[in-house]
């Protein structure tokens, strides 16, 4: 293969040099100081990322595993609440919470549809029993960013609580956890934070912690009030995964030798370039009215196989793409740009997607679609992203 290999699928993500060389140095053992000084400094760090005085507690899991820990943490079986379903991770929420046996009120939405929040207010007001409101940050299956500061404007004056799944949105978005009113806010480590799977964090609002004190978790494993008390004194309850927390020590450090600005700035100029790219091929948004900062998701015209498109891009220019999920596995491709990714790597991935596309023939686009992409990239990344 004479391309190099490139990822930009919306997670995992790909790696900094410095990430995998700070996960390659010898085993340190997690009952010692060595061990302790390293959890303090990233404890240090994860709150400034999450923008919380909270603990943020990291657990050996995927991103569900923090979703899970969330719900049956801060809800006893029998409570209510609702979910703002647009896609496959807001069905996520749906199904974690009624297999802990809680009532779910389902608000569906068309997908890459954000979610309203005059709507959300409306429910709550209708189900004044509600305990709680799942959301997405970002629907990573469709590439829709839901507009959660207005969302948590509306749950802060309800007893519901708002757990935010961040799991593709943490590092690449603002959310400003304290600031905007969170409860819950979860993410995982194959996204913007630029580490290989197998870490979530979660972290709770002072109300969230006052409901949990109230609810018995149920879960030996998932118990996030042990979590706190061990990780007060920078531990775990459970051995963690230790290469994985160095090389986050190490992501965080160049998030803010960067600046977290710069980062979203960054991020939210890809998102442009992204979009502008695909419209120039003649592909067609699927949430134009909401799109993610992370990932971008565009329609095949009729007649092509999403399956087909990744295949070729794949074996002729050795680059990872992702399809979508459920009804839309064989219609959409998902561009990734959050993390270790650059304009040239989006780039090489608009000009795969030209390429790929002609061959099986979709129309042509614009002859300067890659003009027209870097210059949406150059124009944001100079007039910085929206507040």
């Amino acid at each position: 293969m004479l391309n190099k290999p490139r990822m930009l699928t919306p997670g995992p993500t790909p790696l900094p040099e410095s990430v995998r060389l700070a996960m390659a140095v010898d085993m340190i053992h997690h009952r010692k100081p060595v061990f302790k000084r390293i959890m303090s400094e990233v404890q240090d760090k994860l709150r400034r990322l999450f923008g919380t005085v909270q603990p943020v507690l990291p657990l050996a899991s995927s991103g569900t595993g923090a979703m899970t820990a969330a719900i049956i943490n801060l809800f006893r079986p029998g409570e209510k609440v609702l979910v703002l379903e647009g896609g496959h991770f807001g069905r996520r929420w749906a199904d974690i919470a009624r297999s802990h046996g809680l009532e779910v009120v389902v608000k569906s939405l068309a997908p890459g549809e954000a979610a309203d929040p005059a709507e959300l207010a409306a429910l709550l007001r209708e189900h004044a029993d509600l305990r709680g409101v799942c959301a997405q940050l970002c629907e990573t299956s469709t590439g829709t960013q839901h507009p959660v500061r207005e969302l948590a404007a509306v749950t802060a004056a309800s007893p519901a609580l708002l757990l935010v799944d961040g799991i593709s949105g943490v590092g690449v978005s603002p959310c400003p956890m304290d600031a905007w009113g969170i409860d819950c806010l979860l993410t995982g480590s194959q996204k913007g934070l630029m580490l290989p799977p197998g870490l979530s964090f979660v972290a709770f609002s002072a109300r969230a912690w006052d409901k949990a004190a109230g609810v018995e978790a149920g879960n030996f494993y998932f118990d996030l009030g042990r979590e706190k008390e061990q990780i007060l004194q920078n531990q775990t309850c459970f051995t963690p995964p230790i290469s994985l927390l160095l090389g986050l020590n190490q992501s965080l450090d160049l998030f803010f030798e960067a600046g977290m600005e710069n980062i979203y700035r960054r991020q939210w100029a890809l998102s442009c370039m992204a979009r502008n790219g695909a419209c120039a091929l003649g592909l067609e948004l699927f949430a134009p009215k909401a799109p993610a900062w992370g990932v971008t998701s565009v329609l095949l015209p009729e007649g092509i196989s999403a399956a087909d498109m990744l295949a070729d891009i794949f074996k002729n220019y050795n680059l990872v793409l992702a399809a979508g999920q459920g009804a839309y596995k064989d219609k959409i491709i998902r561009i990734g740009h959050m993390g270790w990714v650059d304009w040239a790597d989006l780039a090489a991935a608009l000009h795969a997607l030209h390429r790929a596309g002609r061959s099986l023939g979709a129309p042509a686009g614009a002859p300067d679609y890659l003009e027209q992409a870097l210059t949406a990239y150059w124009q944001a990344l100079a007039q910085g992203c929206p507040t």
